[in-house]
């Protein structure tokens, strides 16, 4: 290990930004989740009224407002 952490030292502050890019692409790739057609189809249901405009939008205070209400 120490052998790479020498070699990133000398990399430019860009070629670093670049090679923890590269790092998280290929998690992300490695732990894909797939969707079911359900949860793609709500999922572009709620990016078309985002889309649109026509979403509703609440902050955490809301929210949290609305439980507490709940209770």
């Amino acid at each position: 290990m120490k052998k790479i952490e020498k070699q990133i030292q000398q990399l430019s502050t860009a070629e670093k930004i670049l090679l923890v890019e590269n790092i998280w692409d290929s998690i992300a790739e490695e732990h894909q989740s797939t969707l079911t057609p359900k949860q793609k189809k709500e999922l572009d249901r709620r990016m078309a009224l985002i889309e649109s405009g026509k979403a509703t939008f609440f902050t955490i205070d809301e929210i949290k407002a609305k439980f507490k209400a709940m209770k």
